[in-house]
Order: C-alpha cells, then structure tokens, then sequence
C-alpha cells in the first residue's frame, strides 16, 4: 500500500497549497512547518557565503585639510582669441527675365488612360409570394373563448338605518367646560395722547449766544497774480518719426490677387449619380390592409346604479350651532386723520429737471456724398483663371480572379492538446481517500486501487470552480 500523500505533493499545477498553520488548541511546539515552494525548489547551499557588500559605511568623516578651489574646468579650459565674424553684404534682388514653366512631373509621367466601368456582380434580388390566403386568426383568440358567467348576488347583510327618537347629544368637551359670560370692558388708564399748552413765554437763549464773544480777524494774505509771459521762440513740433523718416518716391504697388470669376462651363450637366446607376427601382406590391371589425354595442340598456347608491340612506341632521362668543368691534363715523409730523414739517419742493450740458463739438460734421473707392479697388488688376487639368487616375478597384488563399500557418501547424485539470482542484481529488488532517494544517490522502479509481472517475464532473 502507498504511503499517504499531502494535498502539497498531489498538485500538479503548483497553485494549490495547504494552510501552514497550526490548528492544535493546545499544543505549543517550538517545530514550525517551513514547507514552502521556495524551499522546495530552490535547495540550501552549505559552501558558498554570501556576497560582500561594497556599499560605503555611513560613518562621520573627519576634516581632512584645507579645499582647493581648483575645478576640472579652471584646469583644464585654456582661454583663446576669438574674432569677429565677418558681415555678410546682401546682394541686390535682380528678378528674372522670362516666361515661368507651369509644367510639373506629375502631368509629364502620368497620362491619362480609359477605364471602363466595371460590371456588377451583386444577383439580382427575387421575392418569393405565396398564392394562398393569410389565416390572420390568432392563437389567443382560437383557444381562449370567453365564458359565459352570471353576475353573484352580493352577501351583504341588510342592515336597516333606524334614526334615534331623542335630539343628537354628543356635546364636546368645549361645550361641557365653557360657561357663556358677559363682557364687561375694562377702564383705560392710559393718558390721553394731547399736548399740553404753557402759557410761559418761550425762552430763546442758548449757552452759545450768552458765551460766544465776537473777536475781530486780521486781513487775510492775497497772493497777487503772476503775469503770463509767451516764449519768443518758435514751437519745435518736430517728432523722432518725422525727423528721421524720409519717404522715398517710387511706384504704388501692385495687388496680385487673381479675380474672383466663376468658371463657367457650356457642357451639359449629366444629373446621374452613382446610387442612380447602380441601384434601380423595382416593383414592390403594397402591403395588405387589415380591415378592422365592426363596432357592435350591446344588447340592453346599462344599469348606472352602484352598491353605494342603492344602499346609501340619507339622515336629516341640522349642523353644529357654534359657542365662540361673538366679537364687539368699535366702528366710528368720524374720518381717518392720515396728517402725521413729517406730513406736516416736510413739505414737498418745486424742483424743475436740469438741462443735460452738451459739450460743444470741436470737428464739424462732414458733408456731401461719401466716396467710397478703397486702395484695392484702385489698384486691383483682374486675372482670368486658367483651371489646372487633372491627371490622376480614377480610384477603381479591378476584381482579382484568382481563389483566395485563407490558409495560415496556425491553421496548418497547430495541434490541439488536452487539458488536464489539476486533481487538488476538486474537494476530493480522485483516486485519493481523505485520512486526516495533521496540526499544521495538512491533509493527507491515500491513492485506492487501480479497479476502485477507475469506479469512481466516472463522477467526476466536466467543469469544476477553480480555488486558488
């Protein structure tokens, strides 16, 4: 019988490990399980120690003497004389004599060839009717046939209204509690809002009129005048501009803009276009119309009385008398006094609107008809346009007749190969049989037989959910 295997050693893709942790409650052994790919694969070397590093220690570094200002540049560069650049004298433009040659390579090496127009190869589309009738009956409409059901009487029980012989007398809380009670207006205390007249004289002196004491001012000090003295000499009105420019004579000069003239061509306009030519009309037949059926009503008239309606006993019962007191409102004949303080003492201005001060234009407006001839109208030359002939070939793609060749090198030398599922992908791998499950986390499994796991490989399902 073979030895029990871990979960670890039955995984073929390398993704499948167990939990290295210890699952004892109680027991605390100093042996970790140091089971990791790492260690497997990639085995300990006892002769060979490890590399020495050559990174500087970061220690304090003691003052070593004095620095020395000279840099690799300050010893090395060597100063030499230079010389001005000689100027360059531009020479004099001279335009050439002669007629200038339009002809460029394109129209010289490409010459125009006839195409003709290449054939369709779209078949032409048939419609395919069928001569019998249309059933247009539904399914819904053939199977489901509607019932005929009588309406249910209703089971309602008959409850008959009887009104009370005595006089409604569900009183509120308000009316239990609130006695009615006369109003008896108070006295007012307060003063009357009317001033008092004081037959004293009014006493006009002020603490300003009995201490202020007059004192006479000194003449004040007038800067006399100085008198306007003109300059004797001329105003130089001279500028940087018109002191140093000098216009130079010599023609206007000339516009090159070529005039704006429509080619007019005295050929006719051919109105096809490529959709027109391609594409033609064809005979459709028009859809068929569904007639629609004919409105019957129904038999008899319709009954517009509802439960409500019939059931629904209308009780004469007069509305709530209201207790709230009535309110006693002052109201008086004698006009409204609207005259307040500010009415009185503010009293409003006749003010008339300022005129608007328009400053007095120093440039006089222009008069007569406005010429309206620019530079450009002046100097323009129009130039008839001579359009430049295409010679570029017609974009036409021309039909290949030789067979296409799909075939591509992954199609010729791919073989396909089976995929095999990793077993630690199931719960239970097959073949194995679960034993137990160590304190660190292992679980061991025991190959069967070779006539027992060929029993139980038939259940193993196609597709699993991979965990990894």
């Amino acid at each position: 019988m073979a030895p029990p295997r871990c979960l670890c050693a039955i995984c073929t893709c390398g993704r499948h490990r167990c939990p290295h942790k210890p699952t004892r409650i109680y027991d605390n052994g100093q042996q970790p399980c140091l089971t990791t790919e790492y260690v497997e694969k990639y085995p300990k070397y006892s002769n060979i120690s490890p590399a020495r590093s050559l990174k500087p220690k970061q220690e304090y570094q003691v003052h070593r003497g004095k620095m020395e200002g000279i840099t690799t540049f300050k010893s090395d560069y060597l100063p030499y004389d230079t010389m001005r650049r000689p100027f360059r004298v531009q020479e004099e433009y001279k335009p050439k004599t002669g007629e200038r040659e339009l002809g460029t390579t394109y129209q010289k090496d490409y010459n125009a060839h006839k195409i003709q127009p290449v054939t369709l190869v779209r078949p032409l589309e048939r419609k395919h009717t069928m001569g019998g009738k249309l059933d247009t009956i539904p399914t819904y409409q053939d199977d489901y046939r509607s019932w005929e059901v009588q309406r249910r009487e209703p089971s309602k029980v008959d409850h008959i209204y009887h009104p009370p012989t005595e006089k409604f007398g569900n009183s509120t809380t308000f009316q239990d509690d609130f006695a009615p009670r006369e109003l008896n207006p108070r006295q007012s205390y307060k003063p009357p809002c009317v001033a008092k007249l004081s037959d004293v004289p009014f006493d006009s002196t002020t603490s300003h009129r009995t201490s202020y004491i007059a004192h006479q001012l000194a003449p004040k000090f007038v800067k006399p005048k100085e008198e306007y003295r003109p300059n004797n000499q001329p105003f130089e009105d001279l500028t940087t501009h018109r002191n140093d420019f000098k216009g130079l004579a010599g023609p206007l000069a000339k516009s090159c803009k070529p005039e704006n003239a429509k080619v007019i061509s005295n050929a006719h306009f051919n109105g096809v276009t490529e959709f027109q030519d391609r594409f033609q009309p064809w005979l459709v037949s028009l859809p068929e119309v569904r007639k629609t059926k004919e409105y019957v009503p129904p038999l008899g008239s319709m009954d517009f009385n509802s439960t409500s309606h019939l059931d629904y006993v209308k009780h004469g019962i007069s509305p709530a008398v209201p207790i709230r007191p009535i309110s006693n409102t002052r109201i008086t004949n004698a006009p409204f006094q609207g005259n307040t303080t500010m009415k009185e003492d503010f009293k409003a201005w006749d003010i008339c609107q300022q005129e608007i001060i328009k400053k007095q234009q120093e440039i006089p407006k222009p008069t007569g008809k406005f010429y309206d001839l620019t530079t450009f109208k002046s100097h323009y030359i129009p130039h008839q346009i001579i359009p430049a002939q295409s010679f570029k070939p017609v974009h036409v793609i021309l039909p290949n007749p030789a067979h296409f060749q799909d075939e591509t090198m992954y199609r010729t030398e791919y073989t396909p190969k089976k995929q095999e599922i990793c077993p630690a992908n199931y719960p239970s791998p097959p073949g194995y049989v679960y034993i137990n499950t160590d304190s660190h986390g292992h679980k061991f499994f025991r190959q069967l037989t070779p006539e027992f796991s060929e029993l139980n490989s038939n259940q193993i399902p196609k597709e699993v959910a991979v965990v990894s």
